[in-house]
C-alpha cells in the first residue's frame, strides 16, 4: 500500500513538472503574480500588527488619535490591498491561459494522432472512446493547472510566513506549524483513496459517450426497428453506473474537504489559546499575537490551494493515463522514398499475389489475388457478400497494406511511395458517403483551392450539376449534418464530385453509385471515360447495368480472383457469376 501511495505521489509530481516544462512562460508569470499576492498577504498581517501596536492600542489608552495616524494606517492598508489585487488578477489570468493552452495543445496532438494512425487502429477503438480521449480526458489531464501557480505562490507565502512567525515568537510558530505536515499527510491519503475512483469515473464517461454516439449514429436503425426503449435502457444503465461512480468520488471528496478546511482553523485556534497565555505573562505583546493569528487566518486559502492541486491530481492522472496510449500508439503507415510516375491520363494498376488477414483473425480475407488494370480502362470487381471486395478496394488506395503481395501504381509498389503521393494519384468513394455540415462547395473542395468552374465541372461529371443548380443557394447551400437535406443518390453524387475534382489517375468506387438510377449511373461512368482527364476506374459492382459498362470484370469468390473477362464471357463461363448477377437483376425488377 505504501509503495502504491508513493507511486501515485511520484507520478503526480512528474505530471506537475510536465505541465511546467510545456508552458514555462505562462507558469513563471502566474507564479510571480501569485508570489506578489502571497508577499502582500504576509505584509498585510504585518501592517495589521503595526497598526494595532502604533495606532489602535495607543488610541484606546489615550482616548484619542490623530488624523495623520489614521490616514497613514489607511494608506498602508490600501496600498497592500491594491498590490494584492494585481497579484490575484495576474495569477488567475496567466494560470487560465496556461491551462487552456495545455488543453488545446493536447487536443491537437490527439487529433493529429487520429489522423496519422492507420485505419486498422481505428477499427479496434470505439468512436465514443476516441471522442472522450480528445475531450473530457484531455480536460481532466490539466484540470489541476488552474490552482497550480496559486499553490506555488502559496509555498513562497508559507516560506515568508514561517520566517516571520519564527522571528515573532518561535514557540507560537512551532504550535501553529504542526498544521502543514498534517495537510500534506491528509492529501497523500486522499490521492491514494481517490485515484482508483477517478479512473473508474473517467472510464465510465467514455463508455457513456460511446453508447450515446452509437445510438445517435444509428438513429435510423433504432427508430425503424422500434428499439428506442432498449437503447434508452442501455444508456440509462451505464449512466447510472457513472452516477454511482461520481457519487463515490463525491463521498471521498466530502470526507476530506472538511478536514482540509478545518486544519488551518484548528491551527489558528491553537495559536490563540497558547498566545493568550503568553500575552498574559508578558512573553509576547498583543500586536505580535494579532499578526500571528491573522497570518494563520490568511494562510487558510493558500493551504487549500495546495490541497486543490493535490486533490485534482488523481483525476488528472486518470485522464492522462487514457490519453497517453493514444499519443504513444504505433502502427503509423510507413512511406518510401519514391515519387509517383508523372502522367495526365489514367494510371496502370497491378495486383500481385495479394493476401490480407484482419488482425485477430486466422482466416484470410484475400488470398493470392492477382490481376492488372491497364491505364484508362474500367474494371468491375464482382463477388458475393464476404468475398473481400471492399477490402481489396481499400488496398488499391492504401487505406490498409496487404499482408502478402504487392499493389502497384504504374509499376511502383504503393508502400514505396512518399507520403501524400497515393492520395494525389488515387481517390476512393465508398458506398456509405459522409458529408459535412457545410455548403455544397465546402463538401466538394474540402477547403482545397479549387475554383467554382472546377467544382461545376466535377459536378457535371458526377451528374450532380442539375440538382445543385436547383438548390436555393446553389454551391452555397448548406446540406446539413451528414447531408441530411439530400437524398441518398444526391449524397453519393456529391461524394463522387469530391473525388473527381481532384483529377485522380485512379478512381476506386465501392458500390458508390448504388443509390442512383441506372441511367444516371451510365451517364456518370461515360463522363468519367470522356472527361478531359480520364481516370482508370475500378468499381465494386452488383448491378448488371453497372457491370455491363465496364471493359472487364474480375470475379472474386472466397477471397480469390477466380475469373476475369468481359461481362458476356463470365456470364457464359462462370455459373456463380451468372447466378449472382441474375439474382440482383431479378431483385431490381421485383422492386
Amino acid at each position: 500500500m505504501a509503495r502504491r501511495r508513493d507511486a501515485v505521489v511520484r507520478r503526480g509530481l512528474r505530471h506537475v513538472r510536465r505541465s511546467i516544462v510545456e508552458q514555462p512562460g505562462m507558469f513563471t508569470l502566474a507564479v510571480l503574480a501569485s508570489s506578489l499576492y502571497g508577499a502582500m498577504t504576509v505584509a498585510s498581517a504585518w501592517v495589521i500588527g503595526e497598526i494595532t501596536d502604533r495606532v489602535l492600542l495607543p488610541a484606546f489608552a489615550d482616548g484619542a488619535t490623530t488624523a495623520a495616524a489614521l490616514s497613514l494606517a489607511a494608506a498602508a492598508i490600501l496600498g497592500v490591498a491594491l498590490l494584492k489585487i494585481v497579484g490575484i488578477l495576474g495569477r488567475r489570468l496567466f494560470a487560465g491561459i496556461m491551462s487552456y493552452r495545455l488543453q488545446a495543445d493536447y487536443r491537437r496532438r490527439v487529433t493529429r494522432q487520429y489522423l496519422r494512425l492507420p485505419l486498422s487502429w481505428h477499427q479496434k477503438h470505439p468512436t465514443g472512446q476516441l471522442l472522450s480521449n480528445a475531450n473530457s480526458d484531455v480536460e481532466a489531464s490539466w484540470f489541476f493547472v488552474a490552482p497550480l501557480p496559486f499553490a506555488c505562490g502559496a509555498l513562497v507565502m508559507i516560506a515568508i510566513t514561517v520566517v516571520a512567525l519564527v522571528l515573532t515568537d518561535p514557540l507560537i510558530a512551532l504550535v501553529g506549524l504542526v498544521v502543514f505536515p498534517l495537510v500534506f499527510l491528509v492529501n497523500i491519503v486522499y490521492s491514494q483513496v481517490m485515484s482508483p475512483r477517478m479512473q473508474r469515473a473517467q472510464q465510465l464517461r467514455a463508455e457513456v459517450s460511446e453508447i450515446a454516439h452509437e445510438s445517435f449514429d444509428a438513429a435510423l436503425v433504432v427508430k425503424t426497428l422500434g428499439r428506442e426503449t432498449a437503447e434508452t435502457d442501455r444508456f440509462q444503465a451505464r449512466a447510472e453506473e457513472l452516477r454511482d461512480g461520481l457519487v463515490a468520488v463525491g463521498r471521498v471528496r466530502g470526507l476530506f474537504d472538511p478536514m482540509m478546511e478545518a486544519l488551518p482553523s484548528l491551527g489558528t485556534l491553537a495559536v490563540l489559546l497558547i498566545g493568550a497565555g503568553r500575552v498574559a505573562d508578558g512573553s509576547t505583546d498583543a500586536g505580535s499575537l494579532v499578526s500571528i493569528a491573522y497570518l494563520f487566518t490568511l494562510l487558510a486559502l493558500p493551504i487549500r490551494a495546495i490541497g486543490w492541486v493535490l486533490a485534482d491530481l488523481p483525476r488528472a492522472l486518470a485522464g492522462f493515463d487514457r490519453v497517453t496510449p493514444v499519443l504513444e500508439a504505433t502502427g503509423e503507415t510507413p512511406y518510401g522514398p519514391d515519387a509517383a510516375v508523372p502522367g495526365a491520363g489514367g494510371a496502370e494498376v497491378g495486383v500481385e499475389k495479394v493476401g490480407f488477414t484482419f488482425e485477430g483473425t486466422s482466416r484470410p480475407t484475400l488470398s493470392d489475388v492477382t490481376f492488372d488494370v491497364p491505364a484508362g480502362r474500367t474494371v468491375a470487381i464482382v463477388g458475393p457478400t464476404g468475398s473481400g471486395k471492399s477490402t481489396l478496394a481499400g488496398l488499391l488506395v492504401r487505406l490498409v497494406d496487404p499482408s502478402d503481395g504487392h499493389v502497384l501504381l504504374d509499376g511502383v509498389d504503393l508502400r514505396r511511395l512518399r507520403e501524400g503521393e497515393t492520395s494525389d494519384q488515387a481517390a476512393f468513394v465508398a458506398q456509405g458517403t459522409f458529408l459535412f455540415d457545410d455548403t455544397v462547395r465546402g463538401n466538394v473542395t474540402l477547403d482545397a483551392p479549387f475554383t467554382d468552374d472546377e467544382v461545376w465541372t466535377a459536378l457535371r461529371v458526377a451528374a450532380a450539376d442539375d440538382f445543385v443548380a436547383a438548390l436555393p443557394e446553389g454551391l452555397d447551400t448548406r446540406v446539413g449534418e451528414r447531408g441530411a437535406t439530400l437524398s441518398g443518390g444526391q449524397r453519393q453524387r456529391l461524394a463522387l464530385a469530391r473525388a473527381v475534382v481532384r483529377r485522380p489517375r485512379l478512381l476506386v468506387l465501392d458500390d458508390a453509385t448504388s443509390a442512383v438510377d441506372p441511367s444516371v449511373e451510365a451517364r456518370i461512368l461515360d463522363a468519367l471515360r470522356t472527361s478531359d482527364h480520364p481516370a482508370t476506374v475500378v468499381v465494386i459492382a452488383y448491378r448488371q447495368a453497372t457491370i455491363a459498362l465496364a471493359d472487364e470484370v474480375v470475379w472474386l469468390e472466397q477471397g480469390r480472383a477466380l475469373a476475369r473477362g468481359t461481362h458476356a464471357e463470365l456470364l457464359a463461363a462462370v455459373p456463380g457469376y451468372a447466378a449472382l448477377v441474375r439474382a440482383y437483376s431479378q431483385a431490381e425488377v421485383a422492386a
